[in-house]
């Protein structure tokens, strides 16, 4: 029995004849307009250092060297993430509108493709002025490093957390630094810096920091080791301390950053749409 014959392969239907207008017009046309994205990073940079250099100022003002007077550290603390989260937003929002108004305006384009493409370029706005930015202050604490640097080389314990906390274990009622006062504070803040990771000091290096603490302040032996558990705990609640604060503000940060990611994409979406209204008289 013969099989039936298969029926010929039809060639694919042709496209409309304007399928290569549109097609001209998508390849001529660029989906970014990457001079009104520049311009909105600039922008968003430039007001974010000066909000920046104005909530620096703001908060110097308000605190003191002297007890009691001037604003609370907390609410200092406080105040400058509140600030940072509004520069973000007022930063971001002003170059993300300022990049939909001068964008190009796309013609035969689909109202939600032109609306993807406004928050497109707020956002493109919003992480070339973060760039801008993190490589100025970048440069600038690249700076301010250098001349840290160059102090430190007269005052070696300038740039040590632990400085404070080796002094304290040395206090004497009749100070006499030794001749190698300077090899032994040191050695004290290697021991510091590795007995702080741990979850507690090891009984050789207390028994050994107590020994050196008698022989210089003149304190028992009983009283050294009272004073050395006394000053790691304290430099532990400080290292702790510090470790939260730059977590909290690390968090902050990034929450500052993501409102303004999404007040720069929202204004050019708003900057967009008054683009496209405009009437040509």
């Amino acid at each position: 029995m013969a099989h039936p014959a298969k029926a010929p392969l039809t060639p694919p239907p042709e496209r409309p004849w304007y399928g290569d207008l549109f097609a001209t017009k998508e390849a001529s046309s660029s989906g970014i307009s990457w001079a009104a994205v520049i311009g909105g990073a600039f922008v968003a940079a430039a007001i974010s250092l000066i909000l920046l250099a104005l909530g620096t100022g703001v908060g110097l003002s308000s605190v003191s060297p002297w007890s009691g007077a001037g604003a609370a550290a907390s609410v200092v603390g406080m105040a400058a993430v509140i600030w940072l989260v509004v520069s973000q937003i007022i930063a971001s929002a002003m170059g993300g509108y300022l990049a939909g108004r001068l964008r190009t305006k796309w013609v035969d384009i689909h109202t939600d493709e032109v609306y993807f493409r406004d928050t497109a370029h707020g956002f493109l706005v919003w992480a070339v002025s973060l760039v801008i930015a993190a490589a100025f202050l970048g440069t600038a604490a690249t700076s301010i490093a250098g001349k840290a640097a160059q102090g430190a080389a007269a005052t070696p314990n300038a740039n040590d957390p632990n400085a404070y906390f080796i002094d304290s274990l040395f206090r004497s009622d009749m100070p006499a630094p030794g001749p190698n006062d300077a090899t032994v504070r040191s050695e004290v803040a290697n021991i510091f810096a590795n007995d702080l990771r741990q979850p507690a000091v090891p009984d050789p290096d207390k028994a050994y920091l107590a020994k050196l603490v008698a022989a210089r302040t003149g304190l028992s032996q009983a009283d050294a080791e009272r004073r050395v558990s006394q000053i790691f705990e304290e430099a532990r609640q400080a290292a702790d301390a510090a470790r939260k604060a730059a977590a909290h503000l690390a968090y902050w940060t990034f929450f500052a950053l993501l409102v303004g990611a999404f007040c720069a994409s929202f204004a050019a979406t708003i900057g967009g749409k008054q683009r496209d209204h405009v009437v040509i008289t």
